[in-house]
């Protein structure tokens, strides 16, 4: 019986390389291509049918009448990151806790899953003029319009993280006589990273919906602000514009949070890649 060689450690690496590439191809190259194609159709469409550009723009002409007002519409932008990333880290900071909380006592999630579902079930656009006259024509409204847009999806996403451990292991934390604070750090909440970084996708890419709902109705600067503008000047360009930085936005933010994912918990569950 002949015994084979172990293939050489350059062999060896090419599947780990050959998933990267894979990787890269689609979540960058496949997407940027879709993303080029889009666009080139748009432009050709309105071209070869000749729309006019108040009903829908070219995107040559949406770059030039947006990069013409350049600096202010990077104020703009800068503006409505500031309310998206503070309505993220605020919606964070009380989503953890009270997902504990709720995890922690079967009374006190009873008792306040109702109050949760009622803060979702009244339309945003209806609560912010309200909130504006409780709170002052400042960027507190605002910022409490994003955390209740954004904050939801997190609670129950953590909460389902929480609860997802298997009753085996919790029963040896109890027979080990392991704390309830050592039982959530070291047991609990690693197994809830999958759940928590789902959630945190789905609250960062609300956070900027419901931050441009409420500069919809109280801003004198952001994205949604320079919509509503140019739309009653009939600046259309302008307004596709700060829309497509919208979009931009969520995704850049959106990625921010996979690549965290990926690289502080590359065991997660949850990073895997189609195709790979």
């Amino acid at each position: 019986m002949s015994v084979q060689a172990a293939p050489p450690l350059e062999e060896r690496q090419k599947p780990p390389r050959r998933r990267k590439k894979s990787a890269a191809l689609y979540e960058v190259v496949l997407p940027l291509i879709a993303t080029a194609c889009l666009f080139l159709l748009w432009e050709g469409a309105c071209r070869a049918f000749a729309i006019p550009g108040y009903l829908l723009p070219a995107p040559s002409d949406i770059w030039i009448d947006t990069m013409a007002i350049g600096s202010t519409v990077a104020g703009h932008t800068a503006a409505t990151f500031k309310t998206v990333m503070l309505g993220f880290v605020v919606s964070i900071l009380i989503s953890l806790p009270l997902a504990v909380i709720l995890t922690a006592s079967p009374a006190i999630a009873a008792a306040v899953y109702p109050f949760l579902v009622w803060t979702q079930s009244i339309p945003k656009v209806a609560l912010a003029p309200i909130l504006v006259v409780l709170l002052g024509t400042n960027e507190l409204p605002r910022i409490v319009i994003t955390v209740l847009v954004a904050f939801f999806p997190l609670v129950i996403s953590i909460a389902t993280g929480l609860l997802s451990v298997p009753p085996e292991l919790i029963e040896l934390s109890r027979a080990c006589r392991a704390s309830k604070l050592s039982e959530l750090l070291r047991i609990r909440l690693p197994y809830a990273i999958p759940f928590i970084f789902a959630g945190l996708k789905v609250a960062i890419s609300l956070a900027v919906v419901g931050a441009v709902v409420a500069e919809f109705v109280n801003a004198d600067a952001g994205l949604g602000f320079l919509i509503q503008t140019s739309t009653a000047f009939f600046k259309v360009p302008v307004a596709f514009g700060a829309l497509i930085i919208l979009s931009v936005m969520g995704v850049v933010l959106f990625q921010i949070v996979v690549v965290a994912e990926r690289v502080f918990f590359p065991w997660s569950s949850s990073n895997t890649t189609p195709g790979a």
